[in-house]
């Protein structure tokens, strides 16, 4: 059975839409793709190359502490230049860029809800 998947656009939980917004363009640089409102977003999509990733806002009362948070793994043909440009955004050593035993250049920084967005490419 041949299902023709063409792409994903994982939906990532935010508590703030318009700070998550701020991080994937302003520091990231994402292109805002669309948003339900202005003023006061609720649901928006961003894209970077083929990468789009939908943030979608949460009541407070949804974010429980200790909750695992998604982590995203997007391919990309170089870390290390990606990986120069958002030094400063790497939260600690173990995100840092390194070869991975299971064959993968990668590294990783988080959103300000604590979403990981991993970088990487096959050795």
């Amino acid at each position: 059975m041949v299902l023709n998947l063409k792409e994903i656009h994982p939906v990532l939980p935010v508590k703030d839409v318009k700070l998550a917004l701020n991080f994937y363009t302003k520091q990231l640089g994402f292109e805002l793709c669309f948003m339900d409102s202005e003023n006061a977003p609720g649901y928006a999509g961003v894209r970077k190359e083929g990468a789009e990733i939908h943030l979608q806002w949460h009541h407070s009362s949804e974010w429980v502490d200790g909750i695992d948070r998604p982590q995203l793994r997007i391919l990309c043909a170089d870390p290390d230049i990606l990986f120069r440009a958002w030094r400063h955004l790497v939260g600690n050593e173990e995100a840092g860029l390194r070869d991975t035993p299971w064959g993968t250049r990668e590294f990783g920084v988080y959103d300000p809800d604590g979403n990981g967005l991993i970088f990487y490419r096959n050795i």
